[in-house]
């Protein structure tokens, strides 16, 4: 399986915070850096998307009084996980890993800017109301088929390709170009885009 005319590269928050030493490091995040440039040199089209919360932001435990990180609470769009606060809009840990090859990007979609709703999805708010915009974008571009890597996969890169899959694309998570938190969500998230039709591919399989 190589690249496509139609194809999209889709990019999920390889951004400083989601990387080790940052304010909610994924394990072994930096790991997806080096295939996701050779992706990135070769994919016919590349989105990037960037975590963006304003400061105070409904996700935050700091936000909700007594309240830690990684406690779950219910919200008027239902249950939230509480994070650290991460992602800040101008903030160091906002901005993409130095590393990363960012110049081929089409578009970058800033995502969790809603002060009052969460976004792990490329494509929909955790409200499942309000959407980004992306799948009318893609369409009006001629992109058949989405490719996602990047990080968390049990959160915004499972959510991403879901959603996307949902939205009437074909779909594969690149196996090897991404990184989650926790063995059993990952696992989960493996199993829900299984499901869903959702294929599975490694970056050797495209860039040869």
């Amino acid at each position: 399986m190589s690249f496509r005319l139609g194809d999209l590269l889709l990019v999920i928050d390889v951004q400083v915070d989601f990387l080790p030493g940052g304010a909610l490091a994924v394990p072994d995040g930096d790991a997806v850096i080096a295939p996701i440039n050779r992706l990135i040199g070769q994919a016919p089209h590349v989105v990037l998307t960037q975590d963006w919360h304003p400061a105070g932001h409904i996700s935050f435990a700091s936000t909700h009084g007594g309240r830690a990180p990684f406690e779950t609470v219910e919200l008027a769009y239902g249950a939230q996980v509480l994070w650290p606060d991460h992602c800040v809009q101008g903030s160091a840990g906002a901005a993409f890993h130095p590393d990363l090859l960012t110049d081929r990007a089409e578009l970058v979609v800033r995502k969790g800017h809603h002060p009052e709703v969460d976004s792990y999805s490329a494509f929909m708010e955790a409200d499942r109301v309000t959407r980004t915009g992306l799948a009318g974008a893609l369409r009006e571009r001629g992109i058949s088929r989405v490719l996602v890597c990047g990080l968390a996969l049990d959160y915004c890169v499972a959510w991403s390709a879901l959603d996307a899959r949902e939205a009437g694309f074909e779909v594969a998570v690149i196996a090897d170009a991404t990184r989650g938190i926790a063995r059993d969500s990952i696992s989960a998230a493996w199993a829900r885009m299984e499901a869903a039709g959702i294929g599975r591919v490694s970056a050797g399989e495209l860039t040869g």
